[in-house]
C-alpha cells in the first residue's frame, strides 16, 4: 500500500515535472514567437522610417540643388549682363578714342597747313617790308630833293609848327577860361573861399600826420642828408615818407598820411642813428628789416586784441587783418580800438539779454575787418569784411553780422542788431571821430592809386600833406622821354578824377642802378 502510494507520488511527480517542463517550453516558445514578432515589427518600423528619411533627404537634396541651380543661373545672368554692359562701354570708349585720334590727326594736319601759310605770309610780309622801306627811302630822298631840306630840318620845322599851334590853342583856352571866370565871378569866389577853408583843414590834419625823431646833435642832420642829398632821397624812396629837416634844433620831422609807413620810417631812422652807418645800401637793408618787424608787431596787436576780448580760434590771416587796423583810422578814431570797444559792448548787451557772450564779442571784434584792405579792394568795407570772414572759416552768423552792420543787407538775428547798436555807440561817443582826417587820408590814397594804374610805375608816394606826388618808375620799362609824358598824363588824370585844394606837384623819378659783387 505504501509502495503504491509512493509509486503514485513518483508518477505524479514525474507527470508534474513533465507538465511543468512542457508548460515552460510552451511559454518559452510563446516568448520567442512574441519576441520574433516584436523584432519583425521593429524592423519593419525601422525600415519604414529609413525609407521616409531617405525620401526626405532626397527631396531636400533636390530642393537645395534646385535652389543652387537657380542662384547660379541668376548670378550667371547678372554676370552676363555686366559683361555685356562693360563690353558696350569698351566699344563706346574705343569709338571715342578713334574719333579723338581722327580729330587729333585732322587738327595736326590743319596746324601744319596753317603753319605753312603763316611761314609763307611771313616771308611775303618780310619781302613787302623791304620793298616798302626801299620805297620810303626813295620818297624821302625825292622829298629832300624837291623841298631842298634835310630830314632833320623838316623835323625841326614840323616841331616849330606844332609848338606854335599848341601855343595858339593854349592862348585860346586861357582866354576862354578867363571869360568864363568873369561870367561866373560869384561862383568862382565861393569856390575860392571853399578852397581856402579846405586848405586850412588840410593843414590842420597834416599836423596830425607827422612824427618827430629827436637827434643826438645837429651834426647828425648832415649825415642823414648825405652827399648831394643821396641818403635822404634813399630813405624817402624806400619808405614813401617825406623827411623835413628845417631849423628845428636836433629834430627831424617825418610827414606821411600812412601811419604804417611813418612808423617804419621812424624806427628805421632811429636804427640808422644808433648804428651810425648811414648810406643808401644800409638804408635799404634797415628799412627791410624794420618792415618785417612792423609786420610782426601787427600780428601781435591782432593776437592781443583777440586775447583781451577772450575770442579764440581766429585764423592767422584774420589776426593779421585785425593787427593792420591798429594803423587805420576812421574819422580820426583808431579802428582796432573801435573794434575792441564794439566787442566789449556787444558782450555786455548779450549778457543782459541772456545770449551767447563769446559769439557776440566775436562779431563785434570782426565787424570792421574789411577796413584793413578796403583801399585795395573794390566794394564797401562791410561787404569786403564778410568775404574775408567767410574765406577764413567764420560761421555764417558772424559773416552775416559783418555784412549787415551798416544795413547793406537786412539784419536777420538779434546779434546783427547788437553789432549795429554797439558800432553806433562806439562811434557816436563824444570826441570819438572827426570826419576831416578820414576824407584827407582817402584823398591821398586815391592820389597814389591813380599813379599806380600807369604801366611801368614801381611805386608812388603822396608826400607834403598831399601837395606832392612822387612816382618811382622802372628804368628798364620807361625811358626819359616817356617819363615826361607820364607826368603830364598823371596830372591830367588827377585833374579829371579828384577834387583838391591848391595844386599838386607830380614828380616822376627814373633811376638806373648797376650792382655787382666782389668775391674771393
Amino acid at each position: 500500500m505504501n509502495g503504491t502510494y509512493i509509486l503514485i507520488l513518483i508518477v505524479g511527480a514525474a507527470l508534474g515535472f513533465a507538465a511543468s517542463y512542457l508548460l515552460r517550453e510552451k511559454i518559452a516558445r510563446q516568448k520567442i514567437h512574441d519576441a520574433e514578432e516584436k523584432a519583425r515589427m521593429i524592423t519593419d518600423t525601422a525600415e519604414q522610417k529609413a525609407d521616409s528619411l531617405i525620401k526626405e533627404a532626397q527631396l531636400e537634396a533636390k530642393d537645395r540643388l534646385f535652389k543652387m541651380k537657380n542662384d547660379f543661373d541668376a548670378e550667371t545672368a547678372s554676370t552676363k549682363n555686366e559683361l555685356r554692359a562693360l563690353e558696350k562701354r569698351l566699344i563706346a570708349k574705343e569709338e571715342n578714342i578713334d574719333k579723338k585720334h581722327e580729330q587729333v590727326e585732322s587738327q595736326a594736319k590743319e596746324n601744319a597747313r596753317v603753319e605753312r601759310e603763316l611761314q609763307s605770309r611771313a616771308s611775303e610780309i618780310s619781302e613787302s617790308e623791304k620793298k616798302y622801306q626801299q620805297l620810303i627811302e626813295e620818297q624821302q630822298h625825292q622829298l629832300e630833293v624837291i623841298s631842298g631840306m634835310t630830314t632833320e630840318a623838316a623835323k625841326e620845322l614840323l616841331m616849330q609848327s606844332i609848338e606854335n599851334e599848341a601855343r595858339h590853342d593854349s592862348a585860346k583856352t586861357v582866354k576862354r577860361i578867363i571869360a568864363e571866370a568873369k561870367e561866373d565871378a560869384d561862383k568862382e569866389a565861393k569856390k575860392i573861399i571853399a578852397t581856402a577853408i579846405q586848405r586850412y583843414a588840410g593843414d590842420f590834419v597834416a599836423e596830425r600826420t607827422v612824427s618827430v625823431v629827436q637827434l643826438p646833435d645837429d651834426e647828425m642832420k648832415g649825415r642823414i642828408i648825405g652827399r648831394e642829398g643821396r641818403n635822404i632821397r634813399a630813405l624817402e624812396a624806400a619808405t614813401g615818407i617825406d623827411l623835413i629837416i628845417d631849423d628845428t634844433p636836433e629834430a627831424v620831422i617825418l610827414s606821411g598820411f600812412n601811419p604804417v609807413r611813418r612808423e617804419v620810417a621812424r624806427l628805421s631812422l632811429l636804427r640808422l642813428i644808433e648804428d651810425g652807418r648811414i648810406h643808401p645800401a644800409r638804408i635799404e637793408d634797415v628799412v627791410k628789416k624794420v618792415d618785417q618787424e612792423v609786420d610782426q608787431a601787427i600780428k601781435e596787436a591782432g593776437n592781443q586784441a583777440a586775447f583781451d576780448l577772450g575770442v579764440h580760434g581766429i585764423s592767422n590771416e584774420l589776426v593779421k587783418y585785425l593787427g593792420r587796423l591798429k594803423f587805420r583810422t576812421s574819422y580820426a578814431q583808431n579802428v582796432l580800438q573801435h573794434s575792441i570797444e564794439v566787442g566789449f559792448l556787444c558782450g555786455a548787451m548779450a549778457a543782459e539779454l541772456g545770449l551767447n557772450i563769446k559769439l557776440a564779442k566775436r562779431m563785434g571784434l570782426l565787424h570792421d575787418i574789411g577796413k584793413a584792405i578796403d583801399h585795395e579792394v573794390d566794394g564797401s568795407h562791410a561787404e569786403i569784411g564778410a568775404r574775408i570772414a567767410k574765406k577764413h572759416g567764420e560761421s555764417p552768423k558772424v559773416v552775416h553780422s559783418i555784412a549787415a552792420h551798416h544795413e547793406d543787407i537786412p539784419p536777420e538775428t538779434v546779434y546783427d542788431v547788437l553789432v549795429q547798436a554797439a558800432d553806433s555807440l562806439s562811434g557816436a561817443r563824444p570826441g570819438a571821430r572827426k570826419e576831416l582826417l578820414e576824407n584827407y587820408i582817402k584823398r591821398l590814397e586815391d592820389l597814389e592809386g591813380i599813379a599806380r594804374e600807369f604801366k611801368g610805375v614801381a611805386n608812388a608816394f603822396a608826400i607834403q600833406a598831399g601837395r606832392e606826388l612822387r612816382v618811382i618808375v622802372d628804368g628798364g620799362k620807361i625811358t626819359d622821354d616817356e617819363s615826361v609824358l607820364m607826368s603830364k598824363d598823371i596830372v591830367k588824370k588827377i585833374e579829371e578824377t579828384l577834387t583838391f585844394p591848391g595844386q599838386i606837384r607830380v614828380m616822376v623819378i627814373r633811376e638806373t642802378r648797376a650792382v655787382e659783387y666782389a668775391n674771393k
